[in-house]
């Protein structure tokens, strides 16, 4: 079975947890790093001919459009993750709209190929957040990855569907695409996605959640990463105990992982393994109370 491998394309300075101790104001003052690591993923997907979906962050793909050309010639899908990687539940939804369309645009004006994907910085469409569904239709977006179905400190909709579906909302439909989870029992329910997850744990737990997807729910599992991920030599900025573990502990096994992994499973974009989505379950919007059922 095809799975999904899906890349959020930023800078070691970009993620939340470092944010909280480097202003945004800084960051075209800090040295990029971005294209280096980046290009090492791409050399690293070449190696198996493994194709993804990449999640540019829009103030990227501004500074370096050859970078994204790059990953468009090299036949795979880019998608938005937003232009300035503000969590969606602190913008409002004309603040959204604006950074969505600006995100967008930046990526089209680098490479020709408008996204139709998106996923917001840290999984950010939360229960508070659900009308960033609604203005992604809006402003042509087919494709969703950023409902995390866990219990999370920053994110996460616990009890969601958790495997890709349709969502309708008032301004018609868009496939959300979940990153992998497993169920362990009707009330628990784990993530597997990648990132931090394959990064901060042994190999084996992400390849049976892997397994489990495709075996027991017979889906596909969408696994994400970012190219800091594999740049042990990238400044440490973040300042607390639990935001420096999440960002830098396995740094350096990373890129051993992500080649195992792309050699014992098969992946592939987004939109590919998605292809026969029309079959795949409807979620509707509900009361305010409960706006997804």
């Amino acid at each position: 079975m095809k799975n999904i491998l899906s890349i959020d394309v930023e800078d070691y300075f970009h993620p939340s947890e470092v944010q909280r101790s480097v202003d945004p104001s800084r960051w075209n003052t800090l040295p990029s790093r971005v294209c280096e690591a980046t290009g090492e993923v791409l050399d690293l997907l070449a190696e198996t001919g493994t194709h993804g979906t990449f999640f540019i962050l829009g103030w990227v793909a501004e500074r370096y459009p050859a970078l994204v050309r790059r990953i468009s010639a090299a036949g795979h899908e880019v998608a938005c993750h937003s232009y300035a990687h503000a969590l969606v539940y602190e913008l409002t939804p004309d603040q959204f709209r604006e950074d969505t369309q600006r995100g967008a645009a930046a990526i089209a004006d680098a490479c020709g190929v408008r996204p139709l994907a998106y996923r917001a910085p840290s999984y950010s469409i939360t229960g508070r957040s659900l009308w960033a569904l609604e203005v992604l239709v809006e402003c042509g977006f087919r494709m969703d990855s950023s409902i995390y179905p866990v219990r999370h400190d920053r994110y996460g909709i616990p009890g969601h569907e958790r495997l890709p579906h349709w969502i309708e909302t008032p301004a018609g439909r868009i496939l959300e695409v979940p990153p992998a989870t497993a169920r362990l029992s009707a009330e628990r329910v784990v993530p597997v996605g990648g990132g931090g997850y394959l990064r901060l744990l042994p190999y084996r737990y992400t390849a049976a959640g892997i397994r489990r997807a495709n075996e027991v729910d017979g889906a596909a599992a969408c696994i994400y990463f970012h190219p800091w991920e594999i740049d042990e030599g990238q400044p440490r900025l973040a300042k607390s105990a639990v935001a420096r573990l999440r960002t830098y502990l396995g740094l350096r096994g990373m890129k051993r992982k992500l080649g195992r992994m792309t050699r014992e499973f098969e992946f592939s974009t987004m939109s590919d393994v998605c292809a026969a989505a029309r079959e795949l379950p409807v979620v509707r919007f509900g009361n305010p109370a409960n706006p997804l059922h």
